[in-house]
């Protein structure tokens, strides 16, 4: 344990950039490693999840080599010809990691045993089993389909047609890289669009990937047995990272933070409308693509901010936020309303239930839903804080949202772990001290 009382601050003031994108850090090794050739990163985020999903793909065969901060070479084998590894894969804490990987062992004729932490190992992995199954992979789990889990890939596999039953980029992820070393066309149907790094990805290394809207649904076709070309890839700054600081910003008077390299893929950036309808103030500067992906500058300043019903079809967009969400909805003014957030409850922990006890110990007035919570706002006034430590469950962004909610406090927020922050933003602790006044 690494407790850390975060007290109240100043403005938040100054520029900052935040680390590179977990999702595009996490398929840029996936792929570059599926490449011919030399892939070169930079930009990459090297928080543990990162790092986890490198192991693995040099356990499969790949050459993966940090050149520098944030830089990396990845020499890949070939769709196809990923290598039997020696021993367990260890996720640690990523369940972007676990899900994607299945995903591309198995097409392959090899067999994966998949470890993770306490946390990891409660999260349930069916959604991911059950189409990949399809496809001819075998599996043998633990009780509820969660880790540790062994995948025998299936040579070849089975093209399937696949409705996604809830909203998650992960399983699409899956399906479509199980889809790369599959004879024949892999469709996978979203009916309510998530985030579509992948599909950039895939077309960027050469393969063969069509998105078609039919009646309000998202359908994408890959062609297996795809030949991938190595890239040069700029990982843009993580949306979801930035987000601490978004928010920061917002609710602590007189701060106005420059935060430079922020991607902002439209199927990421929810969190930015919903600010800016409660009255926050984020302007873009210097907007421009950076390898198929929109980025930009954000200018964030101090604003009163109002409650509001959110629009749960804006919850696939925004998912890994409302953590921090729930924050500034506790500083606004009237009542926040959130609903259709069942996502949350199979994160790294129960984030409706861990935030409404952390905020609700912090001063907040919170009611909890089954699918949401219902906060009332102070009106721009401080939350009191707590007393004691507040339970983060292994969960880095209840801990960074609560870190968040301390400096907006009267007498600061103890966290009771910081450690798990380091598994998406290691740096954040210190990129905060160094704003703060």
């Amino acid at each position: 344990m690494r407790p850390r009382r975060f007290r109240p601050a100043g403005p938040l003031r100054g520029e900052i950039r935040v680390p590179g994108d977990k999702s595009i850090s996490h398929r840029s090794i996936m792929l570059g490693a599926l490449a011919v050739g030399e892939t070169r990163v930079t930009g990459l985020l090297e928080g543990e999840d990162v790092l986890a999903t490198a192991a693995a793909m040099r356990a499969m065969g790949a050459k993966v080599e940090r050149t520098d901060i944030g830089e990396w070479s990845v020499h890949g084998v070939g769709v196809g010809a990923l290598l039997q590894p020696q021993g367990p894969l260890d996720m640690g804490n990523s369940g972007t990691s676990t899900r994607l990987l299945m995903g591309l062992v198995a097409s392959h004729a090899i067999e994966a045993q998949f470890i993770g932490d306490a946390s990891l190992s409660k999260r349930p992995m069916g959604r991911v089993i059950e189409p990949l199954s399809r496809m001819g992979a075998a599996f043998k789990a633990s009780e509820g389909g969660r880790l540790p889990l062994t995948v025998r890939g299936a040579s070849p596999a089975v093209p399937i047609e696949y409705r996604l039953p809830v909203a998650s980029a992960q399983v699409k992820s899956a399906v479509l890289l199980a889809g790369l070393n599959t004879p024949g066309i892999t469709t996978v149907i979203e009916p309510v669009p998530t985030r579509d790094h992948s599909e950039r990805m895939l077309r960027g290394f050469g393969a063969e990937l069509e998105v078609e809207e039919v009646d309000g649904t998202r359908v994408i076709r890959l062609r297996g047995e795809a030949e991938l070309k190595p890239q040069v890839i700029d990982v843009p700054g993580d949306p979801s990272s930035a987000a601490f600081f978004i928010v920061g910003a917002l609710i602590i008077p007189g701060s106005e933070l420059l935060i430079r390299n922020v991607g902002l893929n439209p199927t990421r950036a929810g969190l930015i409308g919903v600010l800016r309808d409660m009255g926050g103030r984020i302007e873009e500067e210097n907007p421009r693509l950076v390898g198929g992906e929109p980025v930009a500058d954000l200018r964030v300043f101090h604003s009163p901010l109002k409650g509001i019903e959110v629009d749960p079809a804006v919850v696939p967009s925004m998912v890994d936020e409302f953590p921090v969400f729930f924050v500034a909805a506790a500083m606004a003014e009237g009542r926040t309303v959130t609903t259709g957030l069942e996502e949350l409850r199979v994160k790294e922990s129960d984030r409706i239930s861990v935030m409404a006890a952390a905020l609700t110990a912090a001063g907040a007035r919170v009611a909890e839903s089954e699918d949401g919570l219902t906060i009332h706002g102070t009106r721009g006034d401080p939350l009191p804080g707590t007393e004691g430590p507040i339970e983060t469950h292994l969960d880095h962004r209840i801990a960074m949202s609560m870190a968040i909610a301390g400096m907006a406090s009267t007498r600061g927020v103890e966290v009771d772990d910081t450690r798990p922050i380091a598994t998406s933003f290691p740096v954040f602790e210190e990129l905060l001290g160094g704003v703060s006044r």
